[in-house]
């Protein structure tokens, strides 16, 4: 079996165009929700969304190009050879409404099966890979597929990139199923009243560690376990008792030969929502049981990214690790938890583990380690 390295991990979002600036924001418990402009709000049940103020299409194409040619300016050294992986729950669906409108739109752009080839060409890399498209868990479950892949010698290297942006469509989505918080969403507090959409794109370079100490690149970070499992209960509510996100979460820990205990910090899913928190509350307690464990959510800051908000958050738990602190929950005044906090919370953290959800019972499970 060979060790899985994160050799580099960027972000784009509402709070920032690198990682380094949305880490900077999130310590500070900065939000970026605010009232939508993109698009007119007044049939919806909110009006809020955490959107890129400077992101604009260009020639009718979709916004994922701009967002995409932002998050690579990030990109230094990427391997010349990776298998490429992507993950969305929508793509360029803002061309589906230019469409629509008889507007001269590229279809290519709408299809999530194109999303590798846009993303390798872009890259200059030769076309190969994959989308993963498992609803809210998309990124997470892409990151599994590559580090699973890497950890039996399939390959040596994995680009795994990730990207959702907020449209008309999807928000119209949500509103329908009044899932959409009038307030901003803040997850695991006892007065949340539902989530905020995001958006945002992000990029994880996994390498074995035997290629990356060949190529002598910094090892930030490994994946160490992982588990993905559906509850098979709803198209779109989450198992009440947790079952789905249990058995991923227990299936990563013996994955990494690790026990309960020796976990030091949870990054949720946490979309604000009264269910989804309550189910990952209730998971939490089964596993954990009685151990007392900082947990968080980055979503009062930059609102549900979809597709993309588990890579996000692996990338952020990274640097939770590297900075060996919590960030702060935004948005937090009546936790449902003792162990979830406002503020950031420096512990020394060793295990992290990431957690997402999706519609159609969708729950995964990875585990990140402090290089050593």
């Amino acid at each position: 079996m060979q060790q899985v390295c994160i050799v580099d991990a960027q972000a784009v979002c509402s709070l920032g165009d690198n990682l380094d600036e949305i880490w900077k924001s999130l310590y500070i418990g900065k939000t970026a929700i605010k009232p939508v402009t993109r698009f007119e709000t007044k049939n919806y049940t909110s009006n809020l969304a955490a959107c890129i103020n400077d992101l604009k299409a260009s020639n009718n194409n979709s916004l994922i190009h701009s967002l995409l040619e932002k998050l690579f300016k990030n990109l230094k050294d990427i391997p010349k050879d990776p298998f490429i992986l992507t993950a969305s729950t929508k793509s360029g669906i803002d061309n589906l409404e230019l469409i629509r409108k008889n507007k001269d739109a590229d279809y290519n752009d709408l299809f999530l099966f194109n999303l590798p080839h846009i993303v390798s060409k872009k890259l200059g890399l030769p076309v190969s890979g994959i989308n993963i498209s498992a609803a809210c868990a998309s990124s997470t479950i892409a990151a599994i597929y590559a580090y699973e892949m890497i950890a039996f010698g399939q390959i040596s290297s994995a680009v795994i990139c990730f990207i959702d942006i907020v449209t008309e469509f999807v928000f119209s989505g949500f509103s329908s199923l009044k899932a959409l918080s009038k307030k901003g969403a803040n997850p695991f507090d006892k007065n949340r009243d539902g989530l905020t959409i995001g958006e945002g794109a992000g990029i994880i370079i996994l390498m074995s560690e035997e290629r990356a100490k060949k190529e002598g690149r910094k090892i930030l970070a490994k994946i160490i376990g992982s588990g993905i499992a559906n509850d098979a209960t709803h198209v779109t509510a989450p198992a009440k008792d947790g079952c789905g996100l249990i058995y991923a979460i227990k299936k990563g820990l013996d994955r990494a030969i690790l026990n309960p205990k020796e976990i030091d910090a949870i990054s949720a899913h946490g979309t604000g929502t009264v269910y989804n928190d309550k189910m990952e509350l209730t998971a939490f307690e089964n596993v954990f049981k009685d151990i007392k464990i900082p947990i968080h959510s980055v979503k009062g800051a930059i609102g549900h990214t979809l597709g993309a908000a588990g890579g996000i958050e692996i990338a952020i738990g990274v640097k939770t690790i590297l900075n060996q602190t919590v960030p702060p929950t935004c948005n937090l005044i009546d936790p449902e938890y003792d162990f979830i906090f406002n503020k950031p919370i420096e512990i020394p953290i060793k295990y992290l583990l990431k957690t997402n959800s999706g519609f159609g019972g969708i729950n995964a499970a990875l585990i990140l380690a402090r290089n050593q």
